[in-house]
């Protein structure tokens, strides 16, 4: 089909445009050949004509269709252009937020400047293992590409990565390096891959600096070698560094830094350990300050300068080579400020005891005098003499920048090969992964020899990856055995020989330095006169004679000629530098070891950057005298020389390229900007790769994915069986033009746009058959809502005419009832109004009657008042008239009188004022006064005698006054009775008129008041209605709000529930997450275990290498296997030693002596104690061997050896308690490492003396007790023989007395009665009676009695008189304490005296009320053990004295002598027990345990059966009492079930059979060990079962810790199984067929979906469910621990899925989506057919079923996005929003999610609070339980089989 048919109506183009580079348009009507004008319509709505160019008559470039747009692949792209390219990275960098995308072979990534948690653990693991294809692009699938290669095709691989400053190269390089290093971890212990992550922080603090364009820019490139081993584990790795840009060190521009390292200096100046240094701030310094931009927002220098320092020691680098290094660079800083002052134009000074310069001396350790010289002046040498010169200012400035950019280019060429050094691995290296971090094209305003060495660079690379990628298209078309035509592609050679070449540019530049007077302009002339004009690559400019252009493959770059020379000579004065070497520093000497091959005299260190090659030129021969200049290599020839090399190593290996694309220059996140991105395209190689695969044949499809995609366009005749050649048909068919496509032997190879030509008939093809359908569909439907409505119509009309009958019916019944009711009702109404006017004429009358009788009377009664009123106003009058007058009159008297008073007065008042009158009455005043005188005495007499007579008279007044008085107040009485009898009759009379007065009053109201209850009444009947009705309304609102209370009351209930529930499952969260942790650490410490088994054994093999000749045999085994193997006294500290790493290295001396010395001499003790055992065997077999000769002999000795059994099992447990302190020895000595811990004094060196000498004392007693032993076992030897026969009764007094434990006590009485019991032949042998036989034993018992009675008064007086002296002290102590409080409080105040005493008491009590409740419980404690022990003992001697008596009778053991009887055996029933003798029992773990096989015993055993037989031999070693053989065969089986597991790991089947017995073996000690819990559901037999002597709960935590490691090693297997099948299975199968179309594929193809052989699918996966299911059942697993492991399996399936779906845009389309909910159902469908769907299994899909969904729904308005935050509740956010930016439509039909829609669905979720983790934990093991179980098994009727090989058991 012809490129233009495609240009019709509605087709979509690009068009060019200046602002956005490339603009969309569509065509408004079809183009015709000849057409000049093309009619588009752009976006933004406006018409524009488009006119074609007349020349080329080229069309504008087609749009890719939609369903193709955000591809991961750019060569999927149908239409292969610079703007389809452009759009789709646009596109899913801003709308899908994804940062990288595959284009062919090369990953290009686009900086988001932002931080995205794509990088972590999980999205590593989820990367590793995978195909390239298969997930979404990612840095990660490169890594892992490139390790897979390395492993696959044994060949060294490389990864270049490549951009701009500030694109991200970098940090790309780093997270590359970071996958290696998590998966494949290091060979050895040394953490190599955190040393090659390490040396990140100290290349970029020494490297990189801040540029205008990057705040982390590094400014040298890199090529780092990543080694491996041949397990392709890390061993080490190795740096080249080229293109080091020395010139920032003296020189910055605006907003730009220095090297980071400086600025961390200054930042850290505080620091004590940095004084020397004379350090300040950067703003002080001439090389930090340029920039004017010192600080970084958001970092922290003096934060980096510790990571960097870490960074170092890490990597080897020790403080003192550190200080150094900051010495260096200290003194490069001094250097800079050194300043000089010019004599004249030619010569300079600086000024004396110039600071900055004798810093800088100081520092390097160099003469300050010298150095001041040479800096300003230099030697010229000729061939016969030597000047010195001195030397202008300017050229002082330079040369003293040149000294510093030498020093740091040294410093860092140093820094590099330590870091090498310590990188290095001395195993050797199998092979490599380079990450090579180097600049990308550069071009600015300016561009110098920099820009130059980097172009030139690039286009080595660029050739290289032309190459490259021409080579994949031409092995691909090979493979395909497609014919092979020569594609036209980009060679830039020619461009490379133009700089390399000779004559080229670097030859002509290295020639003209060696001119004597070269310069710049003679260079650039030359440069015109040889390629101007002949080399179509280099042209002049126009207005410039000292610039050239070079046309680079990316672009045209403009180079100004200033400063080439200058920059390629790269040299520096050789005196400075001769200065330096005579440093005493020592290290400043070692950067310049090799200068003697490199310097001139005449030379001058570039600006610029200054490759650092890996091996250094080799000096050549020369006479006595003749100077290095003639082979000083140039920079240029250098650069070459590396840059060669590395092309080498580049194609020695494998090549996988990254181009990281800056998107906008001004780091904003996620802003994309078209002009920048495009130049970037260009200049790095993206567009050239896009353009050779457009040139051949791009889209590439297999037969099947073709037959799947374009099936709609065949008809059925067109299939066949044969998809290839249905294939070949259709497209014969389709596409007439044969050379648009090629059938190779797997693939169909199209052209550029034949996809998108196909894809366009595909979407006709739908959309008319989707018009065909919608036609059919919707003529159906309306046809039926045609039918419908007609049906609907008739059905309507019948009711309507039915009910207009029974309508007329119901009219005339009612009209005739309506006439009946009339004629009553008016009969009623006119009844009614007779009665009422009859009753309202009574009424009338008898108000009117009433009315007129009331009238008369009160007119009556009015006269009457009147006469009385009259009455008393004519009597109130007179009275009133005579009051009146008699005021009158006496007023008158009194007026009267007073004026005749006043005319007496005023006479008299006259009389007095006259002096006549006062002569009158003195004449005769003394005759007058004599006769007064007499008078007077006269008087008195008179007054005397009147006075007595007065008294007399006084005496009868008084009495008649009394009298009087008396008679006054009767009368008084009596008037004022009158008075009140006439106030009384007053009274009353008007309380009479009052009264009269209330009565009518009374009436009138009683009127008013019944016309007012009248009216109240009618208002009360209102208001009762109105209340009624009220009432009503309440009841109805009461009820309500009942209804309401009752809601609410369900809904609080509901509520309080719901709290419950959640509450509840948060306890259950909280419990299992404890138990997770435990079971982890669990875990963890069974792989440490394993870890150190197997160190163990690699040391064994390394250290205890087998002589020639000779082997030698631990006899320390046993003790050596006991000390690691579980027991249970060390079953509480979960075996310390095994736990505890290797101890450090910085351990002091005195710690590993104490840990030796303890260690030896608990070997030497158990080395006794092992030959004491030994010995001790050897005897008991002797004694076994002598009774089976004397039969008729008892057993005299029976009570010695069980006290040596006793004493033997005590020396065993104190050895056990030595080992345990031994391992608590060891944590301590392991934890505490710093020498002042162990210092003498320190806590822990006082415990180590104190546990010394408890082991010391120890051991001496166990000495002294293997001393009495071996005595005993001499004692014994000798009493084996015939006559020795009696016992030393001292020794077994003194061993008696040495006991302590009750029950040893008990033990030895039973040996001593049956010691003690008399042989007949002795008896014989002493007399015939007996008789001294008896009299003996009774002196000996006698003697015994009374020598313990001693003892024990010994010892109680003993304890006694112990007692008294501690209570003494005890007294002392209290009586001084007393003392103390005593003086204390006379200091004291009285109050507080008082509250102190009482404080005392009160704190007295209490201390004695504790002590007294310790002593009770200890009391207790020790009651119960007595009486358990009684009980036992009891038991036992009882049992031991009836079998006794049964067997022998008391005649015959006194009288007759005792002879060999056969006594039958009766038969009784078996007691569950299983007896083994403790030699057997290796052979028991061994038959049992190690080399079982699972599938035997399952299909032919009952389940479970070892786990019982194990039961039965515990219960049978209970029964005996002997808790070493219950120890020693709980610790081998322990052990056993490890190895085992250990040995067949991998295998579910056995890891399955011994998670089922060991669970069976941890219940049956649950169910038997008498526990009132456990024993609810056992049988009365089964109880009586039960375990008597030992309580096993400790061994019952162990065991149950067994199962927990059994379990989570099952999980790891079945992971291991099902985790290929999944992804395959689940995702990539179709299911359903048909559903999901496939779409067009790039280079990096995805697995594909359709099932080849060997192609997994869902059946495969339930097959496998069924076999894993299948087998638990066989093996007995209990129903609660398999649905355990059947949700354990489900989430791994399900985290899986959706780890993959979250990680694949291929994988997010509604189809998809289809396929899992069916997927899903399969599962439940599974669960319930095996009654598991209360597993929790179903639980553990949600996440994936939810992410279905959401693939599914709708996804556009507000309503979509509310429905989907209440559907998606088991996602999380990011998961949400990923799988919504993932989603892409297969069919043109389906439509994107807008960037809108996924911004409200995270505005919704925004307050959600879940984890910010993307992916699902696919490791993650739920906690597991293991429910009691109890088996209903009877152990008496289990039988042994022979296949087992147990013959040596039997049963009990």
């Amino acid at each position: 089909m012809a490129a233009s048919e495609l240009y019709t109506k509605f087709a979509r183009v690009w068009i060019p445009d200046p602002e956005e580079v490339w603009k969309s348009a569509e065509l408004l009507k079809d183009y015709k050949p000849g057409d000049k004008v093309l009619l588009l319509h752009l976006e933004e709505g406006e018409d524009l004509e488009y006119r074609l160019d007349p020349k080329t008559k080229e069309l504008p470039h087609l749009r890719n269709p939609d369903i193709l747009v955000g591809e991961n692949d750019l060569t999927a792209l149908s239409y292969l252009h610079e703007p389809a390219v452009l759009h789709n990275l646009r596109v899913r960098f801003i709308d899908s937020k994804l940062i990288y995308t595959y284009c062919g072979i090369v990953l290009v990534a686009i900086n988001p400047y932002e931080q995205l948690p794509i990088y972590g653990e999980d999205i590593i693991n989820a990367y590793s293992g995978q195909n390239m294809g298969d997930m979404d692009p990612h840095i990660f699938a490169v890594a892992e590409e490139a390790y897979k290669q390395m492993a696959r095709d044994e060949r060294n691989q490389s990864i270049i990565v490549s951009g701009e400053s500030g694109a991200g190269k970098t940090v790309s390089a780093k997270y590359a390096m970071r996958y290696f290093a998590t998966v494949s971890g290091s060979a050895s212990e040394a953490n190599v891959e955190e040393k090659v992550l390490a040396s990140n922080p100290i290349m970029e603090s020494i490297g990189n600096a801040k540029t205008t364009r990057n705040d982390n820019s590094s400014r040298f490139g890199k090529y780092i070698e990543i080694g491996f081993d041949k397990r392709y584990r890390i061993i080490g790795a190795n740096m080249r560094t080229y293109l080091l840009e020395k010139s920032r060190v003296v020189f910055q521009a605006e907003e730009e830094r220095n090297y980071h390292i400086f600025y961390q200096l200054c930042a850290s100046a505080k620091l004590p350990e940095f004084k020397m240094l004379r350090l300040g701030n950067a703003n002080n310094f001439h090389y930090t300050k340029q920039g004017g931009s010192p600080v970084i927002e958001g970092i922290d220098d003096a934060k980096e300068m510790t990571h960097t320092r870490q960074a170092c020691t890490l990597l080897g680098i020790s403080e003192s080579y550190q200080m150094g290094i900051f010495q260096i660079l200290a003194g490069i800083l001094h250097l800079g400020n050194v300043g000089f002052t010019s004599r004249d134009s030619d010569s300079c000074t600086i000024p004396p005891k110039h600071e900055p310069l004798s810093i800088f001396c100081d520092l390097m350790g160099v003469g300050y005098e010298e150095m001041c010289h040479w800096l300003c002046h230099r030697k010229l040498a000729t061939a016969t003499e030597t000047y010195i010169k001195p030397i202008s200012k300017l050229q002082a400035t330079n040369a003293r920048d040149a000294l510093a950019k030498h020093i740091y280019a040294k410093l860092f060429n140093w820094i590099v090969d330590h870091v090498n050094q310590a990188l290095h691995s001395a195993v050797k290296q199998h092979s490599f992964i380079g990450v090579l971090d180097i600049y990308g094209f550069e071009t600015f305003e300016i561009n110098s020899f920099e820009q130059f060495c980097i172009n030139y660079a690039n286009e080595k690379l660029q050739q290289q990856f032309n190459l490259h990628v021409f080579k994949l298209e031409q092995e691909e078309y090979m493979k395909e055995q497609i014919p092979w035509t020569l594609i036209d592609f980009y060679d830039n050679q020619p461009c490379i020989n133009l700089i390399e070449s000779k004559l080229g540019i670097l030859d002509l530049l290295d020639e003209e330095c060696k001119m004597p007077k070269g310069t710049d302009d003679t260079w650039a002339q030359k440069l015109y006169n040889t390629h101007l004009n002949k080399c179509a690559l280099f042209e002049k400019p126009r207005l410039s004679n000292k610039a050239f252009i070079i046309q680079h493959f990316a672009d045209k770059v403009e180079y100004q000629c200033e400063g080439f020379l200058e920059k390629n000579k790269d040299t520096v004065f050789e005196e400075q530098i001769k200065v330096l070497k005579s440093s005493k520093f020592k290290m400043l000497p070692e950067l310049f070891q090799d200068d003697e091959k490199a310097i001139s005299p005449t030379s001058a260190t570039s600006s610029g950057r200054t490759p650092l090659t890996r091996t250094p030129a080799k000096p050549t021969k020369g006479r006595p005298g003749q100077t290095a200049k003639e082979h000083k290599k140039t920079v240029g020839h250098q650069f070459r020389n590396s840059l060669h090399l590395l092309m080498e190593t580049l194609n020695a290996t494998t090549p996988h390229y990254v181009r990281c694309i800056k998107p906008n220059d001004f780091k904003f996140p996620f802003t994309f900007d078209e002009k920048r991105a495009v130049q970037q395209l260009r200049a790095c190689g993206v567009l050239e790769t896009i353009r050779i695969s457009a040139a051949g044949f791009p889209s590439r499809w297999t037969y099947q994915e073709f037959f799947s995609r374009y099936r709609v366009l065949m008809k059925q005749k067109d299939v066949l069986s044969d998809r290839k050649q249905t294939c070949k048909n259709v497209l014969e068919k389709l596409i007439s033009d044969k050379d648009k496509y090629q059938f190779g032997k797997t693939k169909i190879f199209f052209r550029a746009g034949q996809v998108a030509y196909l894809e366009k008939l595909r979407a006709d093809k739908l959309r008319a058959a989707c018009i065909r359908i919608q036609k059919t569909i919707r003529g159906w439907l309306l046809r039926k809502k045609y039918l419908r409505m007609r049906k609907a119509a008739i059905t309507v009309q019948r009711y309507v005419r039915g009910y207009q009958a029974r309508c007329y019916a119901k009219f005339l019944r009612r009209t005739k009832a309506a006439t009946i009711i009339q004629k009553y009702w008016r009969m009623y109404v006119v009844h009614r109004k007779y009665k009422i006017k009859r009753a309202a004429t009574i009424v009338l009358q008898s108000y009117l009657r009433g009315y007129l009788a009331r009238n008369r009377y009160r007119k009556i009664r009015c006269e009457h008042k009147a006469v009385i009123i009259q009455k008393w106003v004519r009597g109130w009058l007179a009275r009133t008239y005579y009051k009146r007058s008699m005021h009158a009159i006496i007023y008158l008297q009194c007026c009267f009188r007073r004026m005749m008073a006043k005319r007496e007065l005023k006479k008299l008042k006259i009389e007095a004022r006259s002096v006549e009158r006062y002569k009158k009455l003195h004449i005769g005043m003394e005759n007058k006064i004599m006769q007064l005188q007499r008078k007077v005495d006269e008087q008195n007499k008179d007054y005397k005698c009147l006075m007595e007579k007065l008294t007399n008279l006084e005496g009868i007044y008084n009495s008649e006054t009394e009298k009087l008085r008396s008679d006054l107040e009767r009368l008084q009485l009596s008037e004022e009775e009158a008075k009140v009898a006439t106030g009384r009759v007053l009274s009353l009379q008007e309380e009479v008129a009052k009264l009269r007065k209330d009565l009518e009053q009374t009436r009138s109201e009683k009127k008013s008041i019944e016309e007012r209850a009248d009216r109240y009444k009618q208002e009360t009947e209102q208001v009762v209605s109105i209340l009624k009705e009220e009432n009503t309304l309440l009841k109805q609102e009461k009820e309500t709000l009942n209804h309401l209370i009752v809601e609410q009351a369900k809904e609080m209930t509901e509520t309080m529930e719901k709290k419950l529930v959640e509450e509840t499952k948060q306890l259950e969260l909280d419990l299992n997450d404890e138990r997770l942790r435990y079971q982890n650490l669990l875990n963890e410490f069974s792989r440490l275990e394993e870890r150190y088994d197997d160190l163990k054994e690699e040391m064994t093999l390394m250290v205890n290498v087998p002589k020639p000749g000779h082997k030698r045999t631990d006899s320390t085994h046993s003790s050596n296997e006991s000390e690691y193997t579980f027991s249970s006294e060390i079953a509480e500290t979960e075996d310390i030693p095994l736990r505890t790493e290797e101890p450090s290295e910085k351990k002091v001396p005195l710690d590993m002596s104490l840990f030796l010395k303890l260690q030896k001499r608990v070997t030497e003790l158990e080395q006794e104690k092992q030959v004491m055992q030994d010995e001790l065997d050897r005897k008991e077999e002797q004694v076994l061997r002598s009774k089976a000769k004397e039969e008729e002999r008892p057993q005299i000795r029976g009570a010695e050896l069980e006290y040596e059994s006793l004493k033997r099992q005590e020396l065993e447990s104190e050895n056990k308690k030595l080992k345990n302190e031994l391992n608590e020895l060891r944590k301590a000595l392991s934890e505490k490492s710093a020498p002042e811990v162990t210092a003498p004094g320190a806590p822990a060196y006082r415990v180590l003396m104190e546990q010394l000498t408890s082991v010391s004392e120890e051991l001496d007693v166990r000495k002294e007790e293997v001393l009495i032993l071996r005595s005993q076992l001499v004692s014994q030897k000798e009493a084996i023989q015939p006559k020795n026969t009696m016992t030393d009764s001292t020794v077994l007094l003194e061993d008696v007395q040495k006991m302590k434990d009750k029950g040893e006590i008990a033990q030895a009485y039973i040996g001593l009665k049956e010691t003690n019991r008399p042989s007949a032949m002795d008896c014989h042998e002493l007399n015939e009676d007996g008789e001294l036989w008896l009299v003996y034993e009774g002196l000996k018992q006698a003697n015994r009695l009374l020598e313990s009675q001693l003892q024990s008064q010994k010892r109680s007086h003993e304890n006694e008189a112990e007692a008294l002296r501690g209570e003494i002290q005890s007294l002392k102590e209290e009586n001084n304490r007393q003392q103390q409080l005593l003086a204390q409080n006379l200091q004291l105040p009285p109050e507080a005296r008082i509250e102190a005493s009482l404080q005392h008491e009160i704190t007295r009590l209490t201390n004695e009320n504790l002590d007294l409740m310790e002593q009770l419980e200890k009391q207790d404690k020790t009651v119960r053990k007595l009486k358990k022990q009684l009980k036992v003992f009891a038991k036992k001697i009882g049992e031991l004295e009836v079998g006794q008596m049964e067997n022998i009778s008391p005649g015959q053991i006194i009288d007759e002598p005792i002879r060999p009887v056969n006594i039958p055996r009766k038969e009784k029933d078996f007691q569950g027990m299983l007896e083994y003798k403790k030699e057997d029992e290796q052979k028991l773990v061994k038959n049992l345990i190690l080399e079982l096989k699972p599938r035997g015993v399952a299909v032919n055993l009952i389940p479970g059966l070892p786990a019982y037989i194990l039961f039965m031999c515990v219960r049978h070693a209970d029964y005996l009492n002997d808790d070493q053989k219950v120890r020693s065969l709980l610790t081998s089986t322990i052990n056993s079930i490890k190895k085992v597991l250990k040995k067949r790991g991998d295998d579910f089947e056995a890891v399955s059979f011994w998670l089922s017995n060991t669970c069976r073996f941890l219940h049956c000690l649950k169910q038997y060990s008498g526990e009132e819990g456990f024993m609810k559901h056992n049988t009365s037999r089964q109880n009586e079962h039960c375990l008597t002597n030992f309580d096993l709960a400790e061994y019952r935590q162990v065991l149950s810790d067994l199962a927990i490691q059994i379990y989570q090693q099952l999980v790891r297997v079945l992971e291991n199984i099902l985790q290929p099948m999944i992804v395959s299975g689940m995702l990539e199968h179709e299911t359903i067929q048909g559903v999901s179309g496939v779409k067009p594929t790039g280079l990096r193809k995805r697995t594909s979906s359709i099932a080849d052989e060997g192609t997994y699918t869902l059946d495969s996966i339930l097959r496998q469910l069924n076999s894993f299911h299948s087998v638990m059942c066989q093996h007995g697993m209990d129903p609660e621990l398999i649905k355990q492991v059947v949700k354990q399996m489900f989430y791994i399936v399900g985290a899986i899925t959706l780890n993959n779906l979250l990680l694949r845009k291929d994988m997010c389309s509604w189809s998809k989506g289809m396929q899992i909910r069916y997927n899903v159902s399969q599962l439940e469908e599974w669960l319930r057919d095996k009654n598991l769907m209360n597993s929790g299994a179903k639980e553990t899909l949600e996440p994936l079923i939810q992410a279905a969904q959401l693939l599914q729904v709708k996804k556009k308005t507000d309503d979509d996005a509310e429905a989907i935050c209440s559907m998606c509740n088991a996602l999380t956010t990011a998961q949400i929003v990923k799988v919504l930016n993932l989603y892409t439509p297969v069919n043109e039909f389906e439509e994107r999610v807008s960037v809108s829609f996924i911004r409200t669905i995270q505005m919704r979720l925004r307050d959600r609070k879940d984890s910010p983790q993307l992916l699902m934990d696919a490791k993650h093991i739920f906690p597991v339980t293991f429910p009691f179980n109890p088996s209903s098994l009877a152990l008496e009727t289990i039988q042994i089989p022979a296949s087992l090989g147990l013959g040596f058991i039997s049963r009990v």
